[in-house]
């Protein structure tokens, strides 16, 4: 731009001195056309009808229409999307243990994305002892930042220099430890559940873990999908992030107000074998609870020695909870103060979109029993299927006579 403008200056200043000085009309038509041309190619240097402007070195010049248009313009190369620093991408794979607001990221990723923690006299010594672990060992940390705004790597040489001077008021930036917040986003994003905030959790392993159920709002599945991490780097941004994107903030999805997680495959089945009249000893429904992590001992000494599938379900609910609907074979669903009374539970209660129970516990409890409930009806839906098993045989695929 600066070449075309000093050309627009130069012709101007010629003609100029050419029309005070008296020059014949040729010779001003001549500079006039010149002047219009290096004021054309300046706005748009692809005119058809005109030669190209080009650089000492023969490359056409980049005017203000090229800066604009194209993929990589001004606009959606620099503005609607950059490369950013604190981010990270790799393949996602699934991890039905994981809770629905976590995810499993790779020590790897945990070193080298950071968040800068400002030193108070309540962190002085942790912080200390992550600047003597240095960038290499986890948990450890990069940079230190001066109050002055000078920012030094630390390395064996540095170490000891950064360490006596350390003082309140310094900002250290620290590698990622779980419980940190993060943003997950995967492509395209479609609709706002596209990106939402998820707690870390770092995994052995080389990709992001992401639990099974949470794949529905992002549309994710396990073929290669690749998914993007962005940590906020100040303490309003990860307020944010956590307050308004968490993911059970976004269990009720605004299209329709239907419940856009739930549960799936596996534990859809797993719960369906388990609450359809299925009788277990005491020791074995207690240890299935165990192993899907539910501990209310409470709830569990009013077993007996037979314990029905709708009673090990009955754990994990909400205490005074009411609650009428009905499966998908058309009958009844009976929940009364915590208890289901009759009826079995599959995909119309706690399935995705037609979830009634996760919504009613939604509306009635809040998000984070909402959540809780979501997590533990999922884990207990494998675990019972792992318990009861679930078999296919030839013949369940052959048509029957009517059909026929």
């Amino acid at each position: 731009l600066t070449h075309k403008l000093s050309d627009i200056v130069r012709i101007n200043q010629r003609s100029f001195e050419n029309i005070n000085a008296g020059a014949p009309e040729i010779i001003i038509e001549d500079l006039w056309d010149l002047l219009q041309y290096h004021i054309t190619t300046f706005f748009d240097n692809s005119v058809v009808q005109l030669p190209v402007a080009r650089h000492r070195s023969g490359q056409p010049l980049k005017t203000l229409t090229d800066r604009i248009k194209s993929k990589e313009g001004r606009f959606r190369h620099n503005l609607a999307g950059k490369r950013v620093n604190y981010s990270a991408r790799t393949v996602i794979s699934p991890d039905p243990k994981i809770k629905f607001n976590e995810v499993g990221i790779p020590e790897s990723v945990a070193i080298e994305l950071t968040v800068p923690e400002r030193v108070t006299e309540w962190n002085k010594e942790w912080l200390k002892e992550l600047i003597k672990k240095g960038p290499e060992n986890y948990p450890g940390a990069n940079y230190v930042i001066r109050p002055d705004g000078k920012k030094k790597r630390i390395t064996d040489e540095t170490k000891e220099v950064l360490l006596d001077e350390l003082d309140i008021g310094f900002v250290v930036e620290r590698h990622l430890v779980d419980g940190d917040v993060s943003l997950f986003n995967r492509q395209p994003s479609l609709h706002r559940m596209s990106i939402m905030c998820h707690k870390i959790r770092v995994l052995p392993g080389r990709s992001f873990r992401l639990n099974p159920a949470v794949c529905t709002p992002y549309n994710a599945d396990f073929d290669g999908d690749e998914m993007n991490l962005h940590i906020p780097q100040t303490e309003e941004s990860r307020a944010e992030a956590e307050m308004l994107m968490s993911v059970q903030n976004h269990i009720i999805s605004p299209k329709n107000g239907l419940n856009i997680i739930g549960s799936i495959e596996d534990s859809v089945t797993g719960m369906y074998l388990l609450t359809n009249d299925l009788k277990l000893s005491k020791s074995s429904a207690i240890s299935l609870l165990m192993s899907a992590g539910v501990n209310d001992l409470d709830k569990m000494a009013s077993f007996g020695d037979v314990v029905s599938g709708r009673d090990i379900f009955s754990v994990i609910l909400p205490q005074d909870i009411e609650y009428l609907g009905e499966s998908r074979n058309k009958e009844d669903v009976v929940i009364k103060n915590g208890k289901l009374l009759k009826g079995t539970i599959d995909r119309s209660s706690i399935g995705e979109e037609k979830g009634g129970l996760i919504r009613k516990i939604y509306a009635k409890y809040g998000e984070e029993v909402g959540i809780e409930f979501l997590s533990k009806v999922f884990v207990l839906g494998i675990a019972s299927l792992l318990e009861l098993g679930f078999t296919i045989s030839i013949s369940d695929t052959d048509i029957p006579d009517a059909t026929r």
